[in-house]
């Protein structure tokens, strides 16, 4: 200007008031520099007085039940109103201590009505799993929002574009009457929508034989719970003459726009070691139904297995008397056998040194191919160290949870961490885990480095465990499916 060069820099700085009431903007200083200090009056919050006809984006939210029982699911909806346009905007997540929470699917957009205006929607639900009894309050969630300025440009601009306008938004807290489970039930604590227990069988159940396997099949599906709360199944003992060989469990969630649904599979191959029959006992899983609240059973009866001799039992039992039959006569046939020719003595002698060695012969390759099956055997279940080392981690935090061992749980916890994630503290490990197993973990180094003595129980921990090790095992079986194998042409 003027044959003079002129720079200018501006920055745009947002202020959100905490509190209400007169207050003061505080000095900004830049090098030698400083902006004034302005006194600015800040009114109370209007969060929760509710659709008003110019409110032109809030938030709203809601809860189903809002008096939950102890680890039941609470849907917790989100959603958006707006009638004007956003450059950019963040939402923020909804918090919970002493809760598992897990966004269901993707958000769902679509035009409504309130009070005869039109609105632009976005609605977002959640899972909500409050893992202990009390008054719980969600706290609000807050958007932070650049909404376009109608009718107004950035003369700065270059492409002299729109100018925009900071708006926090926040929704109302809401609070959960978290109910106990009833003081009349005892064992494994499992609320859901819906239970179902079914199960399947590789073959005919009264067709079995000896020694050899019949896989029977264990689904349980819940819907409204996760995984973590799911029970064991396969958990009676069996005949002795049966054996029993567990397959480790298949675990799965699924994320629906109505809740979570939850799944178990256990395979269990049956070897009967003698012919009879077996029984297997009922099973009954105890649930509590939170549409009906009250407490139901899913079931299966009890189940009867009979097992037949194998075929090669019975192609023994029917050779001996043939056997016996060929075996040499009394002494006056042998008298009448001796009086035969010696020539065919000395033939049937040498066929029977050629049979013997023939049998020798197979008998020493059927030797060194069962020990050659024998050995690959053994080396397809070697285990390398560190998975063995993960499951002494495992057993030892089973043991040390279900006897309330707090330092042992640590040690324990250790171990893992640092094969697991190379971590050296409670603290290092915890933001390696999911929500459920790391507020377990803060909570249970927060009762280690406690002034006073504090109990500590260690079912919610080791439940978050389990979670954490399903869902890690479901994330790398996904992605080793991910691409298709490759074939050769």
């Amino acid at each position: 200007m003027n044959g003079q060069s002129h720079q200018k820099i501006e920055w745009l700085v947002t202020v959100t008031a905490n509190d209400s009431g007169n207050l003061i903007i505080p000095v900004i200083k830049f090098g030698h520099d400083a902006s004034h200090a302005l006194p600015i009056s800040v009114l109370p919050s209007s969060a929760n007085k509710g659709v008003q006809d110019d409110d032109d984006l809030f938030l709203d939210v809601s809860v189903t039940p809002d008096k939950p029982v102890i680890q039941s699911q609470v849907l917790y909806t989100l959603k958006l109103y707006r009638k004007i346009d956003l450059a950019k905007a963040s939402l923020s997540e909804p918090e919970l201590s002493d809760a598992v929470i897990e966004k269901l699917g993707d958000d769902n957009n679509y035009t409504t009505q309130v009070s005869g205006v039109t609105y632009m929607v976005i609605e977002r639900k959640y899972a909500i799993f409050p893992q202990k009894s009390g008054v719980m309050t969600i706290k609000p969630l807050v958007l932070t929002a650049d909404v376009i300025s109608r009718g107004r440009q950035n003369p700065n601009a270059f492409f002299n574009s729109q100018m925009t306008q900071r708006r926090i938004v926040k929704s109302n807290a809401i609070t959960l009457n978290v109910q106990p489970m009833p003081s009349t039930f005892s064992g494994h604590w499992l609320a859901a929508d819906h239970v179902e227990l079914t199960q399947t069988w590789s073959d005919d159940v009264s067709q079995m034989k000896v020694g050899e396997p019949l896989t029977r099949t264990l689904k349980l599906v819940a819907n409204g719970s996760t995984v973590g709360q799911l029970p064991e199944l396969n958990t009676a003992k069996v005949d002795a003459q049966l054996k029993a060989y567990n397959d480790q469990p298949v675990l799965q969630e699924t994320k629906q726009s109505e809740g979570l649904m939850a799944i178990r599979e256990e395979k269990i191959a049956l070897i009967p070691s003698k012919a009879g029959d077996f029984t297997l006992p009922a099973i009954h899983i105890a649930w509590f139904n939170t549409k009906t609240q009250r407490m139901e059973s899913a079931d299966l009866p009890q189940i009867v297995l009979h097992a037949n001799a194998s075929d090669n039992g019975l192609q023994t039992q029917a050779a001996a008397p043939a056997q016996l039959s060929q075996a040499p006569a009394p002494s006056n046939a042998t008298a009448i056998v001796s009086n035969t020719s010696s020539h065919k003595d000395r033939v049937w002698r040498i066929v029977a040194m050629v049979s013997s060695v023939g049998w020798l012969m197979t008998l020493g390759f059927l030797a060194v191919k069962w020990a050659q099956s024998r050995k690959k055997a053994v080396e397809v279940v070697v285990e390398s160290p560190a998975e063995i080392s993960l499951k002494m981690c495992t057993k030892l935090l089973k043991k040390a949870c279900f006897s309330n061992d707090q330092h042992a749980a640590k040690e324990a916890l250790l171990q893992w961490g640092k094969l697991q994630f190379n971590a050296n503290s409670l603290g290092a490990i915890a933001p390696h885990c999911g929500a459920r197993l790391r507020d377990a973990i803060l909570e249970l180094n927060t009762v280690l480095y406690s002034q006073h003595a504090v109990a500590w129980e260690g079912k919610a921990l080791f439940q978050g465990f389990s979670e954490h090790a399903a869902r890690a095992k479901l994330t790398t079986r996904v992605e080793n499916e991910a691409l298709k194998p490759l074939y050769r042409l």
